[in-house]
C-alpha cells in the first residue's frame, strides 16, 4: 500500500486525461443525465439553484442554508485559471429569489449563456471537483479523534488504489460533502466523506475497498433519510442516491 502521507494526492494527480474525462462524464450523468439543460437546475423542495456538472449550490441573497455553497468557490477557481465566466455567474448571490423566478428565465439570455459556457468547460469543472476531493481528506483527518485518523487514512488509501475508487472519492465529496460541518447533520449524525470512511468494514485495498465504500455510502445516506425532517421528504431521493452510490463498485 502507498505511503499514507502521499497516496491521496498522488492518486488524484496521476489520473490520466481519459480517466478525468470519464469521471467528469459520470458526474454529469449522475447529476442531470448528462444533459445541457441539466447544467442549470432548481430541484423541487430546495431553496437554491444547482449549477454545472456537479450541481454546485448557489444561494439567493438572504438565504443561509445548512449545505456548503460551492458555486462561488468554483467561480473563484475558474477565474484563477484564466477562465472568463458570463457576468451573471460572478454575482455574489444567485439572482433568482425562488424557483418560479428561475424557471421563468430558464430560456432567457442569461441562463442560456451560462449553460453554453458550462457545457464548453466540463474539464474545468472536473478539475474543480477533483481539487475539492483532494482538499477534503486533511479536513476529515483534522476533524476526527486522533485515535481514528490512521484507520480513516488507511481506508481512503485503499479506496484510492483503483480508478473507480478515485471516482467514488471524487464524486462523493461533490455529492454529499466532507462530513466535517456541524450544519450538515440531522440529529447530530452526518453523511459525508468522514462518516463513510469511518463506517467502512475492514477490507483489502482495490476493488473490495471500492465496493465497501459504496456499501458504506448507502448506509450513511439511508441513515440521513431516516433522520431527516419529514417536511423535506428526502425519501423520494433514496432510489437515485443509492443507485449513484452503486456506480462506485463498478469499474470506471
Amino acid at each position: 500500500m502507498p505511503g499514507q502521507g502521499t497516496a491521496p494526492a498522488a492518486a488524484a494527480t496521476n489520473l490520466s486525461a481519459g480517466q478525468k474525462a470519464a469521471i467528469g462524464k459520470k458526474i454529469w450523468q449522475n447529476e442531470s443525465g448528462g444533459t445541457v439543460d441539466g447544467l442549470t437546475a432548481w430541484n423541487g423542495g430546495e431553496e437554491f439553484p444547482s449549477l454545472g456538472i456537479g450541481h454546485f449550490i448557489w444561494y439567493p441573497a438572504g438565504f443561509n442554508g445548512r449545505f456548503e455553497e460551492s458555486w462561488p468557490q468554483f467561480i473563484t477557481f475558474a477565474r484563477q485559471r484564466g477562465a472568463q465566466p458570463p457576468s451573471v455567474a460572478m454575482e455574489r448571490h444567485a439572482p433568482w429569489p425562488n424557483k418560479a423566478a428561475f424557471q421563468k428565465e430558464f430560456r432567457g439570455a442569461r441562463l442560456s449563456e451560462l449553460r453554453q459556457w458550462l457545457a464548453a468547460n466540463v474539464t474545468l469543472q472536473t478539475d474543480f471537483i477533483i481539487a475539492r476531493s483532494r482538499a477534503a481528506l486533511p479536513k476529515v483527518l483534522a476533524a476526527a479523534p486522533a485515535s481514528d485518523r490512521g484507520r480513516l487514512q488507511s481506508n481512503y488509501n485503499k479506496v484510492a488504489s483503483t480508478p473507480n475508487g478515485m471516482y467514488a472519492l471524487i464524486d462523493y465529496v461533490n455529492f454529499k460533502g466532507d462530513g466535517t460541518q456541524a450544519s450538515e447533520t440531522y440529529n447530530g449524525k452526518g453523511w459525508g466523506l468522514l462518516q463513510v470512511l469511518g463506517s467502512m468494514k475492514d477490507v483489502p485495498a482495490g476493488q473490495a475497498a471500492a465496493a465497501e465504500f459504496s456499501a458504506s455510502a448507502k448506509r450513511m445516506l439511508n441513515r440521513r433519510i431516516d433522520n431527516s425532517p419529514p417536511a423535506r421528504g428526502e425519501a423520494k431521493w433514496r432510489e437515485g442516491w443509492l443507485n449513484r452510490c452503486g456506480t462506485y463498485a463498478r469499474p470506471l
